[in-house]
């Protein structure tokens, strides 16, 4: 028999039956036997023991509150696997997302080869067989991810895809844009993620289009780009239904679309990558390459704007967009570089440092918890007794500085090296396993 017992823990869980009560969790054998207060627990592991006496309770404070949440899901995140496992890789991507407090991450199907089959899927499920994150595979929407015929769709979700999308390329065939709806639609509306990018406007863009753009002499990717996309996508979905999934938007036309598009009572939901919440393009003044990103970082009114769907629920999940890069991709002239950045260990931090004081704590754990799984058609989970134990333990208030040592991915390419942040993951329990984020657990 397996005990582990949380004790004073602030529960975090909308529509749960603790939300902000502060309780002893007793978990055995990966089940929630009992919530209430000074548990009687011999012989069981006290897991929130260790932590207090960490050194990140050293730092600041030993009686500050530790919170448990159930466990986040991300909703896009690459793992380089098959293909290019030297950036990543299916096991090292389940442990970036476990220091980052994720207990289940969708995985994106564009990998070498593609994975748009049944044995694609597959391949992602035994490699990740055995750890605490749950991966979610995210199948191709067409085949080779080339946008000319549609991938075997149903085949895929049989193997286990939760969703379709072609990544970052998009469909630019409107009739095949339709018949993805139309098909995915009678399999109980699976969500078609689309990444909204005229691939004409955008061609040769380095960074947002504005007067950063014009001082830095770069090519700018323009906000329309992302619109004229977006609103063909919408109006294609309002004739054919379905489930549209519209990943990582970065604008404040954006917003105002899928806004009106669930006024409209249409089936449509959005996630903003956690750097687009923080991050304005004047962090490319020094030509940095580790803050080109796609989308690209926007100025101040966009940032605005999409902190406003976040809060207001427009904008249903909060995204790590993890994109692993090796240097030869990443350091060198900003021209060439590849785009993207890690962000499975920094997402929630980056996010909390951007909309603290902004939106109560509750409804951005939302964006990381209820939010991400209503997207996927996932059951809710919450901390309740009875309940297999699926928890992420953070602290919300913790000043931090992310070093080297917080990273666990093979590859560094992010801007937050060196960087103050709020808020920090301590760990997970998932499927009858513990996890502790690293440098807490080691004392770093």
């Amino acid at each position: 028999m397996n005990e582990i017992i949380l004790r004073h823990v602030k529960v975090v869980d909308p529509g749960g039956p603790h939300h902000d009560a502060t309780v002893d969790i007793l978990i055995r054998d990966g089940v929630i036997v009992k919530i209430g207060e000074r548990i009687g627990a011999k012989g069981a592991d006290d897991v929130t023991g260790s932590l207090r006496g960490s050194s990140l309770a050293a730092r600041d404070d030993r009686d500050r509150t530790i919170h448990a949440s159930p466990g986040w899901v991300d909703l896009r995140a690459h793992f380089r696997d098959p293909g290019e496992e030297w950036k990543a890789g299916i096991t090292n991507g389940l442990d970036a997302a476990a220091a980052g407090g994720f207990t289940a991450v969708a995985v994106l199907p564009s990998t070498k080869p593609v994975t748009d089959d049944r044995a694609g899927i597959g391949y992602l499920f035994s490699r990740a067989q055995g750890h605490p994150v749950q991966l979610l595979p995210i199948g191709a929407l067409t085949q080779g991810l080339k946008g000319e015929q549609l991938a075997e769709l149903y085949d895929q979700q049989q193997a286990g895809a939760v969703a379709f999308s072609d990544d970052q390329r998009s469909v630019r065939n409107s009739r095949l844009m339709l018949l993805a709806l139309q098909y995915s639609g009678g399999m109980g509306d699976a969500p078609v993620m689309v990444f909204p990018n005229d691939p004409d406007l955008a061609r040769g863009g380095q960074m947002h289009e504005g007067p950063m753009s014009t001082r830095l002499g770069l090519k700018g990717l323009p906000p329309v780009a992302e619109t004229l996309q977006l609103q063909r996508d919408l109006a294609l979905h309002a004739y054919a239904g379905g489930h549209l999934h519209v990943a990582t938007i970065s604008t404040a036309e954006s917003v105002a679309l899928i806004r009106e598009a669930k006024a409209r009572k249409q089936h449509v939901t959005a996630s903003v990558a956690a750097h687009n919440l923080l991050l304005d393009d004047g962090c490319l003044r020094g030509f940095e390459t580790c803050y080109k990103v796609l989308p690209p970082l926007r100025d101040i009114t966009h940032i605005e704007a999409l902190r406003e769907g976040v809060k207001d629920g427009t904008i249903d999940a909060i995204v790590s967009d993890h994109r692993p890069e090796d240097r030869e991709h990443k350091v060198l002239e900003y021209g060439p570089a590849a785009f993207g950045i890690i962000g499975l260990e920094t997402a929630f931090a980056v996010a909390n440092t951007a909309m603290k004081g902004r939106m109560p704590l509750r409804r951005l754990i939302e964006r990381f918890t209820h939010g991400p799984r209503a997207v996927l058609g996932l059951p809710k989970v919450h901390i309740a007794e009875g309940s297999p134990a699926n928890i992420t333990l953070f602290d919300p208030e913790v000043d931090w500085t992310c070093t080297e040592d917080d990273l666990v991915s093979k590859s560094h390419n992010t801007p937050f090296l060196g960087q103050r942040l709020t808020g920090k993951p301590l760990g997970v329990f998932s499927r009858n396993t513990v996890q502790m984020v690293r440098s807490v657990a080691e004392g770093v």
